[in-house]
């Protein structure tokens, strides 16, 4: 299953078609407004503006799943990422991660890209998932790599000859 065939929502409820950012690098993200980690929003909304006109998308979800780093509603956080770090790239509905009520892009990019010792669990805010223009997942970044450590492949998936069907 590739990660366009799945439902998602903005941080209002309305329905957000993954279909049109088929053929697009995306990086998705789960992300929270009271974490140590918050501040990388400024940084992913740098690859964003550098990027987005070569076909590249941040997503970011947030999630209280852990510590309760997000208590806010999707459309708080929204208005928090634009206030506090200028968000321009689409933050979505909140979601859960892990467990019984994982949203389902969620438990398909844990699938996609397994972390430490092959655990499919997401064991903290900011952990990213960089997908290729055919939708698989290239690769799992942990909550402490930023910008300087995605930056070289998100460039060579950007740079990668895609067709599509």
């Amino acid at each position: 299953m590739l990660i366009y065939d799945l439902d998602c929502h903005t941080h209002s409820g309305e329905p957000f078609n993954l279909r049109a950012l088929r053929g697009q690098v995306l990086l998705i993200v789960n992300v929270a407004s009271r974490c140590g980690y918050t501040p990388q929003l400024a940084e992913l909304e740098t690859l964003y503006k550098r990027y987005r006109d070569r076909g590249f998308t941040v997503l970011g979800f947030p999630c209280n799943q852990f510590a309760r780093q997000s208590p806010e509603s999707a459309n708080a956080f929204c208005r928090f990422g634009e206030r506090e770090y200028r968000i321009t790239f689409p933050l979505m509905e909140k979601v859960r991660v892990n467990g019984r009520h994982a949203h389902p892009l969620f438990v398909q990019l844990r699938r996609q890209a397994p972390g430490v010792f092959g655990t499919t669990l997401i064991k903290w805010n900011f952990t990213k998932f960089l997908v290729g223009r055919d939708g698989q997942v290239l690769r799992r970044f942990g909550p402490r790599d930023g910008e300087r450590d995605i930056r070289p492949i998100l460039e060579e998936a950007l740079d990668a000859p895609f067709l599509l069907d």
